[in-house]
Formats: C-alpha cells, structure tokens, sequence
C-alpha cells in the first residue's frame, strides 16, 4: 500500500475507508461491520466518518469494528456546520467520541463552512487537541476563498487536509485549490473517489484498465493517488471490492496511461465553483 506524509509527519496509506451512508439500515449492520474489519485487515487503516452518516449511526459501527483494534486505526470524523460554535464542537465530538467507543479522534474535521465564525470553530479545535480529544485537526468542502480565509487565522497553519470531492469526473479543484494546497503542504482528503459507482461515466477507462489487467475503478483510484498530495477514502461493503481497493494502493499509472485519461477528462481551463455531493 502507498503511503502518504500528512503535515504533522504521520504516516497514513494513502487509501482508506469511507463510511458515508453506512448506519442507516440496521439489517445491515453486520455486513458492514465486518467490511470495514476486512478493510483494516487489507491495510485500509484510514477510516472516515462523521456525525451526519446515519445521524451518527456509522459512527457507532464504526466503533463497532474498530473495538479493539483502535491502535491499528487512523480514524477521522467530521462536525456538521451548525454544531460548529465553540462550545457546540466539543459537544458534538464529545458525542462522536461516545459512539466510536474511543477517547481521542486521529484527525476531527469541520464538514463543510457553515454560520458560526471560523474563528470559534478553530479555538474549539484546539480546546479539543489540548484536552487531548483530538489529535489533529482539518477541514471539508473547502474553495480556495474559504482555505485563504481559513489559514489565515492563529494556529490554523497545522491544518492537516482538506477533504474535498474528487475522482476523474471531477477535476475542478486542478485548477486552484490543489496548488494552494500544495504550496501550503495540506494534502487533499479525496470523497467519492469512483464517481459513486457510475461506472458508466468512465467506460472510457477501460482500455486503460486492460492494459495493466485491473478494474476500471482500481484505475480510478490509481489516479486520484497519483502524486503525494491526495489521497482517498472510497466506501465499499464487499470483501472483494476491498481487495480491489487495497491493490490500487500499489498501481502505477504510465505517462500514456495520464494522456488518454487526460483526452478523455480533460483538466480544468478555469476556475470552477466546488463540486459536492
């Protein structure tokens, strides 16, 4: 599995687990506890989550599957916007910690810009670390306005990613957001990854996939993890999609391989507003 440098000098493979709409159905619970075990197992030992995902019901599975092996996890959760005042963020990840069964977050996230001051939410971030509830600290859905605006504030140098969607589809952040960040050394935190599954929208990959004997979504994921900067947490439920995962960590695009991909999803020629889902 390739590895990624975050800015505080952890080491994290530079793919993960995500577990967005994980939580919502009971039945499937015990499939997806053991998804996210197997994932770990495979070495996708990054896992996403956040309050929102089943009204905090993939925390808790996720709690569920990494009871016990919580040393062997990255673990990353996110605060909804409108919890994001001082005092509400560490309610709400005094909450997460109680649903994942854990006394710390690897990396506590605000999910996207919402009313409260960017200011509040920050100082909570460091309540938090100095309580030792957090170990780091970051951001989502963030432009390049609200990055600028955000690293501009005391203390918000040691952000460690900013979690954005990004997969072939979806190059906009090409154009400015991937330079900031790369000049100011935060890498992006890649969501949906394989477009959510359409793979039809990138049958174009298939010739790609072919010539190196993989998935067109292993290819996918090969390019979101292209270079040191990004890296990814694509949800899966199947162990053999989590092997197809796992052994896109070690897939090494060619020059042709990025010119067709290139042809066929052109970059960005201009700036563009940040695509969510």
């Amino acid at each position: 599995m390739r590895r990624l440098a975050l800015p505080d000098g952890t080491d994290i493979p530079a793919i993960g687990q995500g577990t967005w709409r994980m939580g919502e159905r009971g039945g499937e619970r015990a499939a997806e506890v053991a998804a996210l075990r197997a994932g770990i197992d495979l070495g996708l030992t990054l896992i996403d989550t956040a309050e929102m995902y089943g009204s905090g019901g993939a925390e808790e599975v996720t709690g569920e599957a990494i009871a016990g092996r919580r040393d062997e996890v990255y673990l990353v959760s996110k605060v909804l916007p409108q919890n994001a005042s001082r005092q509400g963020t560490i309610r709400a990840c005094e909450a997460s910690l109680r649903r994942l069964g854990t006394d710390h977050l690897d990396l506590y996230l605000l999910h996207w810009r919402g009313s409260h001051p960017l200011a509040e939410t920050l100082a909570a971030f460091l309540d938090l670390q100095r309580q030792g509830k957090i170990r780091s600290f970051g951001v989502s859905n963030f432009d390049p306005a609200d990055m600028t605006e955000w690293l501009a504030l005391p203390g918000a140098a040691a952000t460690q990613a900013n979690q954005v969607l990004y997969n072939v589809t979806a190059r906009g952040i090409e154009f400015d957001l991937l330079p900031l960040q790369i000049e100011r050394r935060i890498p992006v935190m890649s969501y949906c990854p394989l477009a959510q599954g359409d793979l039809r929208a990138v049958a174009a990959l298939e010739p790609v996939a072919r010539r190196h004997g993989t998935t067109v979504a292993q290819i996918m994921l090969a390019w979101v993890i292209r270079t040191p900067h990004v890296f990814a947490v694509p949800k899966s439920r199947t162990v053999a999609r989590l092997k197809e995962n796992a052994a896109a960590g070690d897939l090494v695009l060619t020059p042709q391989d990025l010119a067709e991909i290139d042809a066929a999803f052109p970059p960005p020629r201009k700036a563009r507003p940040l695509a969510m889902v």
